[in-house]
């Protein structure tokens, strides 16, 4: 039998590094640089994590971003959460000296108590039906994340008048990533640390905060029944929950699938009291481990009874995987495997369907359902049609690290899908579902005919953090499509922001590479508009690309860019009206220090005249950040 190795060296701190684990660890406390050094928690660091996040590699928060995390995350996911499989070969000595010259912060630097943010005064009525909301990821079941005006409250004219009203500091987190959802006169947001708070929507000001233990990515999902309200969400070890949203109290959590990879970045989707969870995996990230057994893990949905949670049904997007080879270190390997479904799913009630895109596999020989447009029937779960849009796409993080052997012989180009299919209703009568991929290609399907393709049209170049990201907007005729085409360039070593790749070359983001947003017809996709992003000119560590989801009200469009900007476009001409730099520090409601950084990921959403965004998102030398901003038109 062949032996594995001690792996000393190399990648084994992954791309996705503390994705969302928030668990408080006791007992782990930042000390001062000087003395992890001494211990030889620099050392540790240089051989066993800097390959990736000094390496350039597709998503890896460099050591700056890093050094921003709470010590306590930092510990519990190389012990027991996400990076356990990377630090299972580190002593807990070890790895607190890692986490030791990370942080270097002193002990009382983290324990300033923090003033009280409570509101004061008693909120409105949850269940106040005149009051404006955004619900979930996309608004509606179609999930076209266009609010209407009743909602919105915002016209074209206003927007230019827009002024910061009032900021929210995420504790300790260097990525704000959970898109905000309105209801009620209050705000509800997850965030990467693992709370979830309920805020008042005019004034910020805290009504409840909830501990959920692990990072919470998904937009809060709100439900009413005869029991009252609920707010339903899903966190990053793959629990759902459900929240009595007048007082945060827990009602019920339910694990949804038993792969030890699964979690939960897409926002549920509730109709007719079933909850529609949409199931993803961190499995593609384990596979960069040389002796981890890649890969088992199948995309799914599950669907829940949102009363109790029991599960209804798991609909999967793949058969079980099957053994097909083991590796050059003598490890067996699985597939099919893959296929995430990373975004929102959509309902359909006239077809009774649920629809979704999948993201890659994660082995080959690659699953027919990868990359794919995907519908099963509502009430069982069953697989109803599925249409590829990238075929063999077989790729995992192996594939940019420095171990190789569980990389698939063909390392397809990684064209997952981030982006929820949106439905819409065509003047001729059809309907389309449209979604935008990491391959630059935008796709319209009927789904009244198993998924036939309609049309298709090439945005971007696409890539793996390429393409389109994470999801356009729709109104009654165009769909609006953000590019992100994010590049990286070859820089001198001394350059301000760089990272060293795996094969020793400095990269640092290229600022002349990427973005630009797109109107599209939504009949023959032929392009209405497109205005290129502004350009990053001198700023440093700046890219033009445009990866957060897009939201649209009538007459604007709106679309952030990891340069920090969120700006606003006339939705007949693309003209830009608004802009704001959202990369500044902030004095915010709840005396957290919190500062504005790359946007990527969720979109603004609008309700009731005001727009709510999140500033931060730390990947591959982009800017962190955490803090959630209100605007208004008549600001502070």
């Amino acid at each position: 039998m062949t032996s594995t190795p001690r792996l000393r060296s190399g990648c084994t701190l992954s791309a996705r590094l503390l994705l969302g684990v928030g668990i408080l660890l006791a007992g782990v406390l930042p000390d001062r640089a000087e003395e992890a050094l001494s211990s030889g928690g620099e050392a540790l660091y240089r051989t066993r994590c800097a390959s990736c996040h000094e390496g350039g590699v597709a998503r890896a928060p460099d050591t700056n971003a890093l050094r921003q995390f709470r010590p306590e995350r930092m510990s519990f996911a190389l012990m027991f959460g996400m990076m356990s499989q990377q630090g299972r070969d580190l002593s807990q000595g070890e790895i607190q000296d890692i986490v030791r010259y990370l942080v270097g912060a002193p002990p009382q630097q983290q324990q300033q108590p923090l003033p009280d943010s409570k509101c004061r005064e008693q909120g409105p009525m949850l269940a106040d039906a005149s009051l404006p909301r955004w619900n979930g990821w996309g608004v509606d079941l179609a999930q076209r994340r266009f609010q209407p005006a009743a909602m919105a409250q915002l016209s074209p004219d206003n927007v230019p008048l827009l002024k910061l009203k009032w900021a929210f500091g995420f504790p300790g987190d260097t990525k704000a990533y959970a898109q905000p959802t309105v209801w009620g006169g209050r705000v509800f947001v997850g965030s990467a640390g693992g709370k979830v708070y309920a805020l008042d929507a005019r004034l910020g000001c805290q009504r409840w905060v909830f501990d959920a233990g692990f990072g919470v990515r998904t937009a809060i999902t709100i439900g009413e029944d005869e029991r009252g309200t609920t707010a339903y969400f899903g966190d990053q070890r793959g629990e759902a929950y459900a929240l009595d949203a007048e007082s945060g109290k827990l009602l019920w959590k339910r694990r949804v699938d038993a792969h030890a990879g699964a979690v939960i970045t897409g926002a549920p989707t509730l109709a007719n009291n079933v909850l529609y969870v949409p199931v993803s995996s961190f499995e593609e990230v384990l596979a960069i481990d040389p002796r981890y057994s890649c890969c088992t893990f199948r995309g799914l949905i599950a669907a829940l009874d949102a009363r109790t949670g029991e599960v209804l049904w798991r609909g999967y997007v793949s058969p079980p995987a099957q053994p097909v080879r083991v590796n050059e270190i003598g490890v067996q390997l699985f597939a099919p495997s893959g296929g995430a479904i990373w975004s929102s799913p959509t309902i359909d009630p006239r077809s009774n369907r649920i629809y979704a895109t999948t993201g890659d596999s994660y082995l080959d020989p690659a699953s027919t359902t990868s990359d794919a447009f995907v519908a099963f029937d509502l009430a069982t779960g069953r697989l109803a049609w599925s249409q590829q849009m990238t075929e063999g796409d077989a790729y995992n993080m192996a594939c940019s690290g420095q171990y190789r052997s569980n990389c698939p012989g063909t390392k397809g180009p990684d064209f997952d899908f981030g982006s929820s299919p949106i439905l819409v209703d065509l003047p001729d009568g059809r309907r389309a579902l449209i979604a935008g991929q990491k391959s630059g290609m935008v796709h319209a399907l009927d789904p009244d005919r198993d998924g036939a393709i309609l049309w298709q049209r090439r945005v971007g170049l696409g890539s793996t953090l390429g393409g389109v990201q994470w999801g356009s907007a729709a109104d009654d005729a165009n769909v609006y499509v953000a590019v992100s085409d994010v590049g990286m360039k070859a820089v001198p070593q001394a350059t301000a922001g760089a990272q060293k790749s795996v094969f020793g070359v400095t990269m640092k983001l290229d600022p002349s590479q990427g973005g630009g947003l797109y109107a599209m017809n939504q009949t023959t996709g032929e392009i209405v508009w497109h205005t290129a992003h502004p350009g990053c000119g001198d700023r440093p560590g700046c890219s033009p690309a445009q990866s957060a989801a897009v939201t649209a009200i009538p007459g604007v469009v709106f679309s952030g860019g990891l340069d920090g900007h969120l700006r606003a476009y006339a939705a007949k001409s693309g003209e830009i009206v608004w802009d704001v730099d959202t990369m500044q520090d902030y004095a915010t409601v709840n005396g957290v220090s919190a500062h504005g950084g790359a946007l990527d990921g969720p979109g603004p959403v609008i309700a009731g005249g005001m727009l709510y965004v999140n500033s931060g998102y730390t990947n591959y030398g982009t800017a962190p950040g955490n803090v959630l901003l209100a605007f208004s038109v008549d600001g502070q």
